[in-house]
């Protein structure tokens, strides 16, 4: 031993003597080579090995890890096990060769069994190399062995997040996401359009009946009860005493007509509501009023939005409320409404603060008030002529304090728009600006 101390080429020797002497009893494969640069010097720096978990033959299952091996003057020594041939799965070894601080190189091992020494050329089987950044450039070396699915590391657990094919999915026409999460085909005639939740109609305005009482007597005994109109795809929902009903389940729907289940049968005294959306070509009584024949059908209006908002308290503005509407829904000769009311809680506790509201249609402000102590609400009415330019909007408003106040201004084309109720407090204390309610109405054109 004393011998084998005095130089690092008869330490290698040592090394590898002891290696081989329990090569028999470890059933490890030696890699054993003299490393060299481009200009014939000696590799000096670290060899970083990584693999994954895989079952090695007459030695079991070896977990991932890695580890790293030094290289001095050119000597590289290491014994690994042998997964040329492991059952399951199939794996490589992962070598990063590092050098003064910086990794040059990439490249993958396959080691076979072998009672003798074998050189780094004899397991390479594949390489990239690296450049001092560490960003990777230049190509590949030596043979490529196709890597298997099961190999990588949550790939399959990834590659099941992704939507499959159903058996209704086709090409050459628009997807849509079943209840499963499948993609399917939407369904339907050429020229319909396909709704956000996957149904198809005839396009137009979409008509809803909304809060209908269902017909039929509501006596513990009437399982049968009939709608005013057939609702358009899956858009019905029912519910019994604010209880939302399960189609399938608690009742089914043929055409207008809804049969509940025997163990569903509502009750004397029960609420019944319905809500859905209508084909516009065939409804006939939409809430209790009479279909507009179809040359006015284009006036009816669409709630785009409608919704109580926030208080506010700071001096800074803040969004009390905010409406989104697509690019898609801005169509020359449309026109958009939005109404508005807020509320001064200050006013009525006495710790009032001067206040300043602001609305803006994207990013045009088309209305700025400045709001008294004494002012309880302030209330108004915007109203948008879309073009193929922009939009003119003609403004609004007032308050208990507030004088009446009209406006009408310009603003440029923009890819959709954010309608945000915003407002600020001058002195906020115990003060509160509320946005009591916002309503966004679409008028389209015919």
């Amino acid at each position: 031993m004393q011998l084998c101390r005095k130089t690092l080429a008869l330490a290698a020797l040592c090394g590898l003597a002891f290696i081989q002497a329990g090569q028999a009893q470890t059933g490890l494969t030696t890699i054993q080579d003299t490393l060299f640069e481009a200009d014939g010097t000696r590799f000096s720096g670290t060899l970083t090995i990584q693999w994954s978990t895989f079952d090695a033959v007459n030695i079991g299952t070896i977990v991932q890890q890695s580890r790293t091996v030094s290289v001095i003057n050119g000597n590289l020594l290491v014994q690994l096990t042998p997964n040329a041939g492991a059952p399951s799965p199939a794996n490589i070894y992962t070598v990063h060769y590092q050098s003064d601080g910086d990794q040059q190189f990439t490249e993958t091992w396959t080691v076979p069994v072998s009672t003798q020494a074998l050189t780094v050329s004899a397991v390479r089987t594949g390489s990239t190399t690296t450049s001092s950044s560490g960003t990777g450039s230049g190509g590949t070396a030596g043979n490529q062995t196709p890597i298997s699915e099961s190999s990588v590391i949550g790939l399959q657990a990834d590659l099941n997040q992704r939507p499959t094919k159903g058996a209704a999915f086709g090409t050459s026409a628009v997807a849509v996401v079943d209840d499963n999460g499948i993609l399917q085909t939407a369904a339907g005639q050429v020229g319909d359009c396909v709704l956000v939740d996957g149904t198809t109609g005839p396009c137009g305005p979409p008509t809803f009946s909304d809060a209908e009482t269902p017909g039929g007597t509501v006596d513990g005994t009437n399982t049968t009860y009939t709608l005013a109109n057939t609702p358009l795809g899956t858009s019905l929902a029912l519910y019994r005493n604010g209880l939302y009903m399960i189609v399938g389940s608690d009742y089914t729907l043929t055409g207008s007509t809804v049969q509940f289940a025997s163990n569903e049968v509502p009750q004397a005294g029960d609420t019944l509501i319905a809500s859905y959306r209508i084909d516009p070509s065939a409804a006939a009584n939409i809430g209790n009023l009479t279909t507009p024949p179809p040359t006015a059908r284009g006036i009816l209006a669409q709630v785009i939005c409608s919704s109580s908002g926030t208080s506010v308290n700071g001096t800074a503005f803040a969004s009390a409320g905010a409406c989104d509407v697509p690019f898609s829904q801005l169509h020359a000769g449309d026109r958009i409404e939005v109404r508005f009311s807020f509320t001064h809680a200050g006013a009525v506790t006495g710790l009032a603060s001067a206040f300043n509201l602001q609305i803006n249609w994207g990013t045009t402000t088309i209305l700025a008030r400045h709001g008294s102590v004494q002012d309880l609400a302030v209330a108004g009415v915007a109203e948008a002529a879309i073009t193929g330019t922009g939009a003119q909007i003609s403004v609004q408003s007032w308050g208990t304090i507030l004088p009446f106040l009209p406006a009408i201004l310009n603003s440029p084309l923009q890819a959709g728009v954010r309608i945000d109720f915003r407002a600020s407090l001058s002195n906020p204390g115990s003060d509160l600006i509320n946005l009591t309610n916002y309503t966004v109405l679409r008028y389209p054109a015919n």
